[in-house]
């Protein structure tokens, strides 16, 4: 009798450790959201960090966001998934208290990417580690290359008008959109030369709009440079600039982010006035985050608190020698 309690005993301790043990075995979850899942910056960051998911055996979950609520419900979501944690790219950066107790409340570790996540006094959250871009170096990089451009076609920069496509309520574009500025006007583009054309949204048909009206009351310019957050918004200005018959030849665009929107203009036949992209790299901002993330939630290992990339200039001369370099 003894021997079949013992039996029985063993066998129902069996049973419990069954589930336990399949339980273990699972492979650990880590989310990636994105405020606009269908832009080519994400697709890419997508791409990389789903490749960081095979190389280090752990499941990613993307999930887009395009509002809070939606962030909201992805982060319980992944909770209810049991995730370790995720990384993010807020619909707006002032949603960060939001963010951070929702991951405090489900146990999450949780590192932003691209937009860093503020407190209602408009402050970094001291406890979400982020990896963004010097928003202002790379706006920088912009403005330089469209002054030497210009210059170097013999244009006098009285006679340019600047077009900013903006979207000032993004920090990271008006850092953007800043450090062009500063570039062009230290190359000698007079302050008044610079026409801001606020956008609605972040693509490019807001950016044709915002342009269109920005180029209907400032006809008096004989040649024009455009830039703004995104290659988007370079190509937007551009678009409304051949509708208005300004030729290629009396206009540069130079954009942020090396996206596919940017190929496929380097590809056409004929070039057009799209002149240069400041690529910066989805595979870090993808790749490295979730990995962090992820080596964070299983080893301890909390990422730096700051981590910002930089960029290159990529145009249609040397768009294969810089995507091979980065990766791509």
């Amino acid at each position: 009798m003894n021997k079949q309690r013992r039996l029985c005993a063993a066998l129902a301790l069996a049973l419990l450790a069954a589930p336990l043990a399949l339980h273990a075995a699972e492979p650990v979850k880590i989310g990636f959201l994105v405020k606009q899942a269908e832009e080519p910056w994400f697709q890419d960051e997508w791409r990389f960090a789903e490749q960081a998911a095979k190389d280090k055996g752990f499941t990613l979950v993307k999930i887009g966001i395009p509002n809070g609520e939606k962030m909201m419900a992805a982060i319980d979501n992944l909770a209810a998934q049991k995730a370790a944690g995720f990384v993010i790219c807020a619909p707006d950066v002032k949603l960060g208290v939001a963010v951070n107790r929702a991951a405090k409340r489900h146990n999450l570790k949780v590192m932003s990417v691209d937009d860093q996540l503020v407190d209602g006094a408009g402050k970094p959250i001291a406890d979400i580690p982020h990896m963004g871009i010097s928003g202002y170096e790379i706006g920088k990089q912009v403005g330089q290359a469209l002054a030497a451009e210009a210059k170097a076609r013999g244009w006098k920069l009285d006679e340019v008008g600047a077009l900013r496509v903006a979207f000032d309520q993004l920090p990271t574009a008006r850092d953007r959109t800043t450090g062009a500025v500063d570039a062009l006007k230290a190359a000698g583009l007079p302050a008044g030369n610079v026409v801001d054309a606020p956008q609605a949204k972040t693509d490019t048909e807001s950016a044709f709009n915002a342009a269109n009206i920005a180029f209907t009351k400032n006809a008096r310019f004989k040649h024009w440079v455009a830039f703004g957050l995104n290659d988007e918004a370079a190509l937007g200005a551009v678009r409304a600039a051949e509708g208005r018959g300004i030729k290629h030849d009396a206009m540069l665009a130079v954009g942020i982010g090396g996206s596919q929107t940017a190929l496929n203009e380097f590809t056409k036949p004929t070039p057009t006035a799209f002149f240069g992209t400041v690529l910066i790299s989805p595979k870090r901002h993808g790749y490295e985050t979730v990995v962090a993330v992820y080596e964070w939630a299983t080893q301890g290992k909390a990422p730096p608190p700051l981590t910002l990339t930089s960029g290159v200039l990529m145009t249609r001369q040397n768009l294969v020698e810089i995507r091979r370099q980065m990766g791509l």
